[in-house]
C-alpha cells in the first residue's frame, strides 16, 4: 500500500514539474516577445553643419534636405558642435534610443559621400544608414546662431538661435520627423506674450546655448518614441 502511494504521488509531482516548467518556458518566451515588441531605435547622428547664403542670395538659405527657404542670420563659429552636443545629450535621456558611436558614423559617411558625389544626398544617406545598420538618421543644420552681448541681467543684443534637425528613415528616405527651433530673446518690454519663455530662462538674458537648451527641450516633446 505504501508504494502504490509513493508511486501515484511521484507521478502526480513529476505531473506538476512538467507543467511548471512548460509554463516557465511559454512565460519566459513571452517576456523576451514583450521585450522585442518596441525595440530601440538605433539612430546615427551626421555631424551638423552650418549653413550660410551662397553668394548672390543675400541672407536667403535653402534645406539640402526638404528645400524649405530660410532667412539666415550670424552663425558663431563651432556653434554646430554646440547644437549637436546638446541634441545628442537629449537623445541620451531617452529609453528607447540607441546610438551609434560618432567616430564611426562620421567615417562612413564622409567615405560613401565622397564615393557618390553625384547622387542625391538623400540616397547617400540612405547608404550610410544601411552600412552602419541604423534605423534612421539624424541631420542638422544651424541657420542663425549670435550670442548674447552684455551681462543676463542687461544685454545690449540678446542671443539668436535658428537650427533645424531632421530624422530620415533608412529604409526608404522618408523624413519621419523635423525639429524646428528659431527664437531671438526679447525683453518684456517688447513682447509680453513671451513672458512664460523668459522666466524659463530665470528671468534673465539668456546666453546662446541656454537659448538651444530650451529651444531642444520644446521640440523633443513631439520627438519620436520619445519615452523617457
Amino acid at each position: 500500500m505504501f508504494n502504490y502511494f509513493w508511486k501515484k504521488n511521484s507521478y502526480v509531482a513529476g505531473f506538476v514539474l512538467v507543467a511548471f516548467l512548460a509554463l516557465s518556458v511559454t512565460v519566459g518566451a513571452e517576456e523576451k516577445n514583450a521585450g522585442n515588441a518596441n525595440p530601440a531605435m538605433r539612430i546615427a547622428v551626421i555631424s551638423f553643419q552650418p549653413l550660410t547664403p551662397a553668394e548672390g542670395q543675400g541672407n536667403t538659405v535653402i534645406c539640402p534636405i526638404c528645400s524649405t527657404v530660410y532667412s539666415s542670420g550670424k552663425i558663431l563659429k563651432g556653434s554646430e558642435n554646440i547644437v549637436e552636443e546638446i541634441f545628442v545629450d537629449k537623445l541620451h535621456e531617452l529609453k528607447k534610443v540607441e546610438l551609434i558611436p560618432s567616430d564611426k558614423v562620421q567615417n562612413v559617411y564622409k567615405r560613401i559621400a565622397s564615393e557618390s558625389l553625384k547622387e542625391p544626398l538623400l540616397n547617400i544617406y540612405r547608404k550610410v544608414g544601411k552600412e552602419l545598420g541604423a534605423d534612421v538618421l539624424a541631420v542638422g543644420y544651424i541657420y542663425r546662431y549670435s550670442e548674447r552681448e552684455g551681462y543676463k541681467y542687461s544685454a545690449e543684443h540678446p542671443a539668436s538661435v535658428f537650427f533645424e534637425i531632421h530624422l530620415i528613415k533608412t529604409i526608404d528616405g522618408r523624413i519621419i520627423w523635423k525639429g524646428f527651433f528659431d527664437k531671438t530673446q526679447k525683453s518684456l518690454m517688447e513682447d509680453v506674450f513671451q513672458i512664460s519663455s523668459f522666466f524659463k530662462g530665470g528671468g534673465t538674458w539668456m546666453t546662446a546655448r541656454q537659448l538651444t537648451e530650451q529651444g531642444m527641450s520644446k521640440i523633443f516633446e513631439t520627438f519620436p518614441g520619445g519615452e523617457h
